[in-house]
């Protein structure tokens, strides 16, 4: 909780919402009226309220995440001009990171009246890249509006099968006391369901899914549909030149994107497919790296290396703040974490097999795990340093102090943490050199805290 003292005049001036609250809030015996506003940050109100008395907003070493929530908390005070142009910027400079946070930043903009820039930004992108949404760890989350807004779609390019399949997933979710397995369920069960799903059932092109995925993925739930309808799916399936008499939606559009269809993720994107993969390390190090991963006595050649090295985060582009990592690499299993330090020519980083959990308290335990520092600049040699003591391999901190630390290995051995939320701003991250508790040796011979100039975490593929 932080407080602000500002003008009466100014705030009902320049603020319809302000204008508004204070008409209605009582006046204490010191003559000042108090508005409470617990969901919106000090360091945003602080940024607000500059602009509100400057007309001015300086966004320049502000991380993206921040910005977006100064669009979004600058629409709640009505202060549209500044909502307008935090809105254009994002779309014209930080489309990337829209991309990467879609279902986040989709979900939250859908139900309001106001961000069309932004909405269409992600209708061009759900109907060419509909893998963003359906795939993505919080799809079940998703508001029934939105899903149905998409099922709408005639141009989204996705197999209807799939798409029946990402349904009943949603469905299912939403109805979390229902068996595990299909087979248990009750004729409530089903019934249960088929509620759910009143709204998104008739959005389904039934009569363009082939016959061996009707009795494969279909069948097991034809409960949930019209009992006419099913007839119709199966008399169809039969004889296709068959007239039917359930209504038959025509077939969605389905163009080959300018991606291949395979693999399109958050991490292949138009905006990114002519951008180096990496701003700190090369494929040397990949292949380096790949022969730690598997190790390898032996390193890689760069024509054999058997991994794919997707970026999930990257510090210049997606911000410094912590709580970034944890928000961005949550769930992802089988990454490595490089960082360049400042002032030096230095790359560290640290290898995890095992997924990052931001909602997780404990030290993790992997003997598969290590860090390293790699050869660059004025280091001549890389060094590999491999888990000895398995207790504490990554630690894992509690939630209130994910904006201070970001991915830790070990007891310091390999640490990021920053106490003013940007990892380039102070000298908090640290390399343990004179005592390596879980790790065989230090990964660098300076003592003391440091900053980093970027940092990127890539989840490894195999190929």
């Amino acid at each position: 909780m932080k407080s602000f003292n500002a003008h009466y005049v100014v705030l009902r001036y320049r603020s319809s919402y302000f204008d508004k609250e204070l008409e209605n809030v009582t006046t204490d015996k010191n003559h000042i009226k108090t508005i409470i506003k617990p969901k919106i940050s000090s360091q945003i109100f602080e940024i607000i309220l500059k602009y509100i008395y400057g007309g001015i907003v300086n966004i320049e070493n502000t991380d993206t995440k921040t910005i977006y929530e100064l669009m979004v908390n600058a629409n709640e005070l009505e202060l549209k001009e500044l909502s307008i142009k935090l809105e254009s910027y994002l779309i014209e400079s930080k489309a990337s990171w829209l991309k990467t946070h879609f279902s986040f930043v989709y979900r939250s903009i859908f139900d309001s009246s106001e961000f069309k820039g932004l909405k269409n930004f992600y209708n061009d992108i759900i109907v060419k890249y509909p893998n963003l949404i359906f795939e993505s760890e919080d799809f079940t989350s998703l508001q029934e509006t939105a899903l149905i807004s998409i099922l709408k779609r005639d141009d989204l390019k996705f197999e209807e099968i799939k798409i029946w399949d990402y349904v009943i997933k949603w469905g299912i979710a939403q109805n979390p006391t229902l068996p595990a397995d299909s087979k248990e369920w009750t004729n409530e069960n089903f019934e249960a369901l088929k509620i759910t799903l009143q709204q998104c059932l008739p959005l389904i092109r039934y009569f363009q899914i082939s016959i061996e995925a009707i009795s494969k993925k279909m069948k097991p739930y034809k409960k949930i549909l019209e009992e006419q309808l099913w007839d119709d799916i199966i008399q169809h399936s039969k004889s296709p030149n068959e007239s039917v008499t359930s209504l038959v939606l025509p077939a969605r559009i389905i163009s080959n994107p300018e991606l291949p269809s395979k693999t399109i993720s958050s991490l292949e994107l138009p905006s990114r497919i002519n951008e180096p993969f990496s701003t700190i390390i090369n494929n040397d190090h990949v292949a380096e790296l790949s022969s730690w991963i598997d190790r390898k006595s032996t390193f890689y050649s760069l024509e054999n290396t058997p991994y794919e090295f997707q970026l999930i985060l990257q510090g210049s582009r997606d911000g410094f703040h912590p709580k970034t990592f944890w928000n961005m690499c949550n769930g992802h299993a089988g990454t490595i974490v490089v960082a360049k330090v400042a002032g030096t020519d230095e790359i560290v980083g640290g290898y995890n097999p095992l997924a990052w959990k931001k909602s997780m308290v404990t030290g993790m335990k992997t003997k598969d795990s290590f860090i390293f520092s790699l050869k660059n600049g004025n280091n001549q040699n890389s060094i590999l340093s491999r888990v000895k003591d398995s207790s504490q391999s990554l630690y894992y901190p509690h939630p209130c102090v994910q904006n201070i630390y970001g991915p830790c290995f070990g007891r310091c051995e390999f640490m990021m943490k920053s106490n003013v939320t940007n990892f380039t701003k102070d000298k908090e991250c640290w390399c343990q050199v004179r005592y390596c508790t879980y790790y065989e040796r230090p990964i660098r011979t300076i003592e003391g805290g440091f900053s980093i100039l970027d940092y990127e975490v890539f989840k490894i593929i195999k190929k």
